[in-house]
């Protein structure tokens, strides 16, 4: 029984860090649609509160002029995440894939990624830092998964290599 005892109360001492935390009056002036546009394709993002105040990243990928993408990302102060070791991501997808993406800082020109599946539901994405995979432009790197020390821009994409409409939930995203 004690050890039981010892083990939550392990769990209750645990921090979190709440980096974003969505509800009516939330500020989302940082967060930004980043689409395929920038080189040329035809995709449309938007992302704004719904009625609930939950974040709803919606629209449509197309493959049309080399396309094939639409992100949302969130910029801001330095964080420092030494304590942490995982994003812990509260949303409702629409069952398809998307990647969860993280900068150490913003100068940084490739992101650590890690893919998720949706399942249509409400549900608590839990993604550790060292599954997180350096990529630039769809292509990994040779260099460590996030090491997970800082972090100043986190974001989310879909880009499934082909054309689709989405829809994206989100209230809540910490560390623990």
């Amino acid at each position: 029984m004690m050890k039981y005892a010892l083990f939550f109360l392990i769990l209750l001492t645990i921090p979190t860090m709440i980096l974003f935390d969505f509800n009516s009056e939330s500020n989302i002036s940082n967060w930004r649609v980043v689409d395929d546009v920038v080189m040329g394709g035809r995709s449309d993002g938007n992302f704004k509160l719904n009625e609930d105040g939950h974040a709803e990243f919606s629209g449509d990928v197309s493959l049309e002029n080399n396309g094939g993408f639409s992100s949302v990302r969130y910029n801001f102060e330095t964080v420092d995440a030494s304590k942490y070791s995982t994003f812990k991501i509260y949303l409702k997808g629409d069952g398809k894939s998307y990647q969860f993406r993280v900068k150490s800082n913003d100068n940084q020109r490739y992101s650590y990624i890690y893919e998720f599946q949706t399942s249509g539901k409400w549900e608590i994405i839990s993604i550790p830092f060292n599954q997180m995979k350096p990529a630039f432009r769809g292509r990994q790197l040779n260099q460590p998964n996030y090491n997970g020390n800082t972090m100043e821009e986190i974001a989310f994409l879909i880009g499934n290599k082909k054309p689709q409409s989405f829809s994206l939930l989100i209230d809540k995203i910490e560390l623990e």
